[in-house]
């Protein structure tokens, strides 16, 4: 079920002006937001973990608009728009920001642009693309427990920078030595020393996994990628209570799309249960889901499962 959250007439004091002068010190703000969301997991359990926090999101926007310095207003409406599609798992936002006294003689009221977007329509004007909807959702249902995180076969990083941006330490891993370069880069400019980087073939002939220190890792990540040997040492570097979170191509993406190239990079119908049974299944889903970035509809496999330990209850079960 969808649902709109609404927060009306937003005030903080945030320094936007087409002058120096008029940025020199803050004037009052508002902001009007409506974003929507999938409603299913807040109505079946009737939780504020399970949907999106307007409080969390009202603290944000005023963060975002007390540290900002901008000349034009469509700037700082583009900037709240990409924090909010990329720290909450929402599918479209309307905003209405202004300024509530204008230095205008002849304004009596308030000035200020409109906009509305969708998650799929902003994708395109980000610098680089947003994290994953589904790893945003499961931060959201606070399903991945702060800590150490590990992102393998990070690529260009999205999904390592929003954990980081979260307060996550974050191991970001790839072959690809110029993506992981231009991701440290990408880290040093937005001043997220909590994540580093590595250059790792992951593909390699060894029955030595350094990069996989036993026990280190409260949460693993994995988006759009697999090689199936790799799983005993996922599992095994997740500390106990630690999360995997997984998402891939399953048989039926090369069926319909062709893509990936080969067969053998897609999962089998519940194969990716079977490659993880060690560990206590906290959410599953297979079939057909929006891809973002605008690329359509993918099918794919979506995990989070945790690994036994104290409370858990696959520790109990043992």
């Amino acid at each position: 079920m969808a649902y709109r959250v609404v927060i009306e007439r937003l005030e903080f004091q945030g320094r936007c002006g087409v002058t120096p002068a008029e940025r020199q010190r803050p004037q009052p703000l508002a902001i009007d937001v409506e974003l929507d969301c999938d409603g299913a997991a807040a109505e079946a359990a009737d939780q504020i973990n399970k949907t999106v926090d307007y409080a969390h999101v009202a603290e944000r926007i005023v963060e975002l608009g007390e540290t900002q310095d901008c000349a034009l207003l469509e700037t700082f409406t583009e900037q709240i728009l990409t924090m909010l599609f990329t720290e909450f798992p929402v599918a479209k936002v309307s905003l209405w920001l202004r300024k509530l006294a204008p230095p205008l003689l002849q304004m009596t009221g308030s000035v200020g642009v409109k906009l509305e977007r969708s998650r799929m329509a902003h994708q395109p004007q980000q610098t680089d693309p947003a994290s994953s909807l589904f790893l945003a959702q499961q931060l959201q249902l606070h399903r991945v427990p702060k800590g150490r995180a590990l992102d393998v076969a990070a690529g260009s990083g999205r999904n390592a920078l929003y954990l980081a941006s979260h307060g996550f330490h974050v191991d970001a891993m790839d072959r690809d030595e110029q993506a992981m370069a231009q991701l440290a880069a990408t880290a040093k400019q937005r001043n997220l020393p909590n994540l580093t980087v590595r250059t790792v073939d992951l593909e390699r002939k060894t029955e030595e996994r350094p990069e996989f220190p036993k026990q280190e890792y409260d949460a693993i990540i994995v988006f759009f990628y697999l090689h199936r040997p790799l799983f005993p040492a996922l599992i095994d570097s997740l500390k106990p209570n630690g999360v995997l979170v997984y998402e891939t191509f399953t048989i039926d993406n090369y069926l319909r799309h062709r893509h990936p190239r080969r067969w053998e990079f897609c999962l089998a119908h519940n194969e990716l249960l079977r490659l993880t049974s060690s560990l206590r299944v906290l959410s599953y889903d297979e079939g057909e889901h929006d891809g973002g970035h605008g690329s359509g509809s993918l099918f794919t496999a979506r995990l989070v499962a945790q690994k036994a330990g104290p409370g858990s209850l696959l520790h109990e079960s043992t």
